[in-house]
């Protein structure tokens, strides 16, 4: 069913008004990130459309057996950037996640109920439905082959061919392939200061959500980092044929005390994922991570963060990770679109 062949006059005229409208609000954004104001930083915001139709996914369930035992999880702080000198040893690990949700709050949650009933989201046919962000744009990778940058601190970089804002480039196409109208936000919000970068990319994500009323789901895409004396994991996918990094889904609660009303719905569209890419590739996901905080998830329904590797992986290794990742969730999304 060709989705987009109705009313293609009609999608075209609202793909150039929401892409005006989000260039007038992000002016004023970029006012107000004038700690360098010599760089754009909101330059290549880009609206992607679907040129073809979604192909049909097979109907995938969850594993009623999941693996027993997991490889502890190295202890982080969610999001938080750790960052190391000179690491004397970079250790491989592969963290074992099926259906599993890590769980740092006091709330029970069933992940099978959850998931039995469904998302709770549907995307309009003929307007933009995601949005891709970065409020750390500048986390970055393990520097290795042909992939140098000149870092702006430990495993950062404001080069955007070589931070997450790459991730977040080959998503998009992704996501596109399978008849998804995308918008990748390519700009840093997080240098030259990282304090306050969630204000800053909470307030373009209220921009894009006001110009482009239909998106109903937004992917902060970034990089982990787990480490402590010395030593830095690298998170490895056992995907034959694959040397990729492992993903993960985090979830932000209001167990902080702070005003949540979306976090249920969110996770059960991070289990809806988790379920669609843990049936196409068993290793490549962690555990869905259940927080405490928001991290702006409280912004819209459908918001959920995307760490793609750690700052021990390479960009190869992400770049890899995050197209097995494409390939099963895009499909999966494109099944949640309004028939037109």
């Amino acid at each position: 069913m060709n989705r987009f062949a109705r009313g293609i006059a009609g999608l075209l005229t609202a793909a150039g008004l929401c892409l005006l409208s989000a260039g007038g609000a992000l002016g004023g954004l970029s006012a107000r990130l004038a700690e360098r104001p010599q760089e754009e930083r909101m330059r290549n915001v880009r609206l992607l459309r679907a040129s073809a139709p979604a192909a049909a996914r097979a109907v995938r369930t969850v594993r009623e057996n999941p693996p027993a035992a997991m490889t502890p999880e190295p202890t982080r702080e969610p999001i938080e950037d750790f960052t190391v000198n000179a690491p004397d040893t970079v250790l491989e690990t592969t963290i074992e996640g099926g259906m599993r949700i890590k769980n740092e709050t006091s709330y029970w949650v069933d992940a099978a109920q959850i998931l039995s009933e469904g998302p709770g989201l549907t995307l309009p046919a003929d307007e933009p439905q995601i949005l891709i962000i970065h409020t750390h744009a500048s986390e970055a990778y393990t520097q290795a082959g042909l992939d140098r940058y000149s870092a702006s601190d430990d495993s950062r970089t404001e080069d955007t061919q070589f931070n997450v804002v790459r991730i977040g480039d080959e998503l998009t196409a992704l996501l596109t392939e399978c008849g998804l109208n995308v918008i990748h936000d390519r700009g840093i919000y997080d240098y030259p200061s990282y304090t306050g970068s969630y204000n800053r990319a909470a307030a373009a994500i209220g921009q894009y959500l006001q110009s482009c009323p239909g998106i109903r789901i937004v992917l902060d895409i970034h990089r982990d980092a787990l480490g402590a004396n010395g030593v830095v994991y690298k998170t490895m996918a056992e995907e034959e044929g694959t040397v990729a990094s492992q993903i993960m889904l985090l979830v932000g609660t209001d167990e902080s005390g702070l005003s949540h009303p979306y976090w249920r719905g969110n996770l059960a569209l991070a289990l809806y994922l988790q379920n669609a890419v843990n049936s196409a590739f068993p290793t490549l996901m962690r555990p869905v991570d259940l927080v405490p905080q928001r991290y702006n998830q409280e912004l819209t329904p459908g918001s959920l963060i995307l760490e793609v590797g750690s700052s021990g992986n390479t960009l190869r290794e992400a770049l890899a990770a995050i197209r097995l990742f494409g390939r099963a969730a895009g499909p999966a999304l494109a099944e949640l679109v309004e028939a037109p």
